[in-house]
C-alpha cells in the first residue's frame, strides 16, 4: 500500500472512529434508554479504534521507511 493510500485510510478510519465515539457518547447520555445497545455499540467502537491504531502504526512505519530510503 502506498504512503498516499495509507494516509487516506487513516483519514477515513479517523472519521469512522469519531462517529463511533459519538454514537457511544450519545448512547451513554440517554441511559437508561436503549441500555441493551451498549455491547454492540462498544464493540463497534472498539473495533474501529483498533483498526485505526493499526493503520496509524503502518503509516508511521511507511513514513519512516520512506525517509530512510
Amino acid at each position: 500500500m502506498s504512503l498516499e493510500e495509507l494516509e487516506t485510510r487513516v483519514r477515513k478510519l479517523s472519521m469512522r472512529a469519531t462517529d463511533a465515539k459519538m454514537n457511544l457518547h450519545d448512547l451513554a447520555e440517554e441511559l437508561p434508554v436503549d441500555w441493551e445497545k451498549i455491547p454492540e455499540t462498544a464493540e463497534a467502537t472498539f473495533a474501529v479504534f483498533k483498526e485505526l491504531t493499526a493503520a496509524r502504526r503502518a503509516l508511521k512505519a511507511a513514513k519512516k521507511a520512506a525517509e530512510e530510503a
